[in-house]
């Protein structure tokens, strides 16, 4: 592989990292497109790289969210077992699928994170003249908890275990798809835990952190993982991820899941019409 090639891998990774850090995601749906419709990866050396490379980029911003105190680790570490229990079991359920139904469910799961990113787009209230640096109560109430580091009311230390079925279900998908099932993962913890978006966002990264590791070591050892490329993104992405959770309250939260959502909307659909020879 060219040194060109590798790069634009390491560029690619920088700005990835950064969405990283920002939005609490490993990555995986930005980087299954970029290898598959970028990089010109088959479906399953697209899915396995990207679930190695979103391991360097968790972690980096696993940890930075750790001493910001804006995750739960107890809560991490559970859904991270739970999905590294099954990773695995989806890397060999890819492995076994048609590309074209791998794509399928890529795309699904891309176009879900994007419409995910619109509906928070929306409820973010828009900043101005009035309301820039005052925060509506509950905000207050539940950024108290963060800052603090305890728990919200509704998050007890036994309702945490719940992160271990939460973390195979995601783990599962991450290893079928590679992605880090962090679209899975921070919705729920919002649902059934009552964990603020910033720390739910927080614990899913350390969360995808482990349960990614044993899935791509599958992947590695069936020979899908494009190592080069790896490699490079994460030289990129690791840097990238630590300034993006610096990054998380001075960026415009509203316009950057707007734009970040339209990005995944369009990649989905390339990856479909990829599939069916349109593109």
């Amino acid at each position: 592989m060219d040194v060109a090639t590798i790069a634009i891998a390491a560029i690619v990774g920088v700005g990835i990292g950064i969405l990283s850090g920002l939005l609490g995601i490993g990555g995986g749906t930005v980087m299954v497109p970029v290898f598959k419709l970028g990089f010109g990866m088959s479906a399953i050396g697209a899915t396995a790289t990207s679930l190695f490379a979103i391991i360097p980029t968790a972690i980096s911003g696993g940890v930075s969210h750790v001493r910001q105190k804006t995750c739960i680790p107890k809560l991490g570490v559970l859904a991270g077992i739970g999905g590294a229990c099954l990773s695995p079991v989806g890397v060999q359920l890819a492995h076994i699928s048609p590309g074209w139904l791998i794509m399928l469910a890529a795309a699904i799961v891309i176009g879900y994170s994007a419409i995910t990113m619109f509906k928070k787009a929306l409820a973010v209230p828009k900043q101005d003249g009035q309301s820039r640096g005052k925060a509506p109560a509950p905000a207050r109430a539940a950024s108290k908890g963060s800052a603090s580091g305890e728990m919200p009311e509704r998050t007890s230390s036994r309702s945490l275990w719940w992160g271990l079925p939460i973390g195979m279900v995601a783990g599962l998908v991450a290893g079928y798809v590679g992605v880090g099932g962090g679209f899975l993962m921070v919705p729920l913890f919002l649902s059934v835990l009552g964990v603020d978006m910033k720390r739910a966002s927080g614990s899913s990264l350390l969360a995808i952190a482990i349960l990614s590791t044993p899935g791509a070591i599958t992947q590695i050892m069936l020979g899908n993982v494009a190592i080069a490329v790896a490699i490079a993104v994460v030289v990129g992405s690791v840097p990238g991820a630590v300034l993006g959770s610096k990054l998380v309250k001075r960026v415009p939260e509203r316009e950057l899941r707007f734009l970040f959502g339209g990005v995944l909307l369009v990649a989905a659909v390339l990856l479909v019409l990829q599939e069916v020879g349109l593109f």
